[in-house]
């Protein structure tokens, strides 16, 4: 006979769920080309600084990049007084296709939401773990 999960890995079962459906409402962006977007328009200017920021490694950083290089959502930039380095930007259009895949996931994760009891307590917790796991991979 099988154990009771834990509320932890129901939790886990659950976020893993959620970030599946989530990642489906993103308009034909990947969730890491969504993650290095949103850390791109967030501030991460450079490959190094997005891949520790995202916990990813460079070259799934550099990847993600590319591919969105390619599609006119990121540029790459000198870096001025630095010849080596290179600065990643946000395109108009990458400004925009972040801002529609926000307002899907939005309205996505409301439509799931909408069926808790206490919605707003589960959208609170949700954001709050943002600054938790900037924390927890800075440790």
């Amino acid at each position: 006979m099988r154990a009771m999960a834990s509320e932890e890995v129901r939790a886990v079962r659950a976020a893993v769920r959620l970030a599946r459906v989530l990642e489906c409402s993103l308009g034909g962006l990947s969730a890491a080309q969504y993650r290095v977007l949103g850390a791109v328009d967030a501030g991460g200017e450079r490959a190094t600084h997005l891949a520790q920021a995202l916990d990813l490694a460079k070259p799934t950083v550099t990847a993600a990049v590319d591919g969105l290089v390619e599609r006119g959502l990121l540029l790459r930039e000198p870096v001025v007084g630095d010849r080596r380095s290179l600065r990643i930007a946000l395109t108009p259009a990458g400004r925009d296709a972040l801002a529609a895949a926000d307002t899907a996931a939005a309205a996505r994760l409301a439509a799931v939401v909408a069926g808790v009891d206490d919605r707003n307590a589960v959208v609170a917790a949700l954001a709050r773990l943002g600054p938790a796991l900037d924390r927890a991979l800075a440790r």
